[in-house]
C-alpha cells in the first residue's frame, strides 16, 4: 500500500499535522516491511488471534461474558507459553479500554482475558488525554480494534478530589490538580441536575458519558470509524465490591 493510500484511508482529506506524518510514515514502514495495513491490521498473512475478529457486537458480547466468569469465580485457564510466539509477531485485539489507574481495577482480569486481547490505557480518572486519544486512534487505525470502552469504577479517588474541589476548594499538589481541572466540567455537569445517590457515584458516571461522547466525536480518525459502523464507543462501570461491570453508556 502507497503512503497516499495509507493517508486517504486514515485520515481522509485532512491536512497532516507532524504527529499525523508520523503516524503515515510509521505505516508506509510497515508496507515495506511486507506487512499489509489493509483494513488497519498490521500482520503478514493472518491476524495473530483469529478468534479476536469481532464485530462491534460481538466484542461487547465477549467483555460482558467475560465479566460474568470473573464475578462468578469461573474464570478460564490460561497458558502464555501457547500464545507467547504468535504474539511476538503482532497483536490484533478486540477492544480498546480506557480504564483508570486504580490499581484495584484490572481490565484484563475482570473481563477474564489473556494478553493480546485487550488494548489497555490507563490514566487516574478515566478522561481522555492527547497521547490517550492518539493511542487509542491507533488501535482502531492499526490494529483495527472494533471496540472502544471507558471504563470508571466506584469509589474512584480522582473523581472525589474533583467533588472535594468543587465542594470545599480543596486544592492538590503538584500536578494532581490537572486531574481535578481535567475531571471538573463532569462534576459540575452532575452537581447542576437531580441524581439519585451521591454527586460522587453521579459524578463518576458522567464522566464516563462525556468521554464516550468525546472519543465519538474525535476527528478525525474515531469519528469517522463510528460512523461507518466499523467501531463502537461504549462507557462501563466496574463495581468494586462486586466485581460487576454495568454497561452505562
Amino acid at each position: 500500500m502507497c503512503k497516499s493510500c495509507v493517508k486517504s484511508a486514515v485520515l481522509g482529506n485532512s491536512p497532516a499535522s507532524p504527529s499525523r506524518r508520523a503516524a503515515i510514515g510509521m505505516m508506509g514502514a510497515l508496507s515495506l516491511l511486507g506487512i499489509s495495513t489493509a483494513g488497519g491490521v498490521a500482520y503478514a498473512k493472518s491476524p495473530p488471534k483469529p478468534g479476536n475478529v469481532l464485530s462491534p457486537d460481538q466484542a461487547i458480547k465477549r467483555l460482558m461474558e467475560g465479566n460474568k466468569r470473573y464475578t462468578s469465580g469461573k474464570t478460564q485457564s490460561r497458558s502464555f507459553a501457547s500464545t507467547r510466539a504468535v504474539l511476538a509477531g503482532g497483536q490484533n485485539p478486540y477492544a480498546s479500554i480506557l480504564s483508570c489507574a486504580d490499581s484495584r481495577v484490572s481490565p484484563e482480569l475482570c473481563f477474564d482475558e489473556e494478553r493480546g486481547d485487550l488494548f489497555v490505557t490507563r490514566v487516574a480518572g478515566n478522561y481522555v488525554t492527547t497521547d490517550i486519544l492518539a493511542s487509542l486512534e491507533y488501535g482502531v487505525a492499526v490494529l483495527n480494534s472494533p471496540l472502544i470502552m471507558v471504563l470508571g469504577h466506584t469509589s474512584c479517588g480522582a473523581v472525589s478530589a474533583t467533588v472535594s474541589a468543587l465542594e470545599k476548594h480543596a486544592e492538590f499538589p503538584g500536578h494532581i490538580q490537572s486531574i481535578v481541572t481535567a475531571l471538573m466540567p463532569a462534576v459540575r455537569a452532575a452537581a447542576s441536575k437531580p441524581h439519585q445517590g451521591t454527586l460522587l457515584h453521579a459524578a463518576t458516571i458522567q464522566n464516563i458519558k462525556q468521554n464516550v461522547q468525546q472519543l465519538q466525536e474525535a476527528t478525525p480518525i474515531l469519528s469517522k470509524a463510528v460512523q461507518a459502523g466499523k467501531v463502537k464507543v461504549i462507557g462501563g462501570l466496574y463495581d468494586l465490591k462486586t466485581g460487576r461491570v454495568e454497561l452505562v453508556a
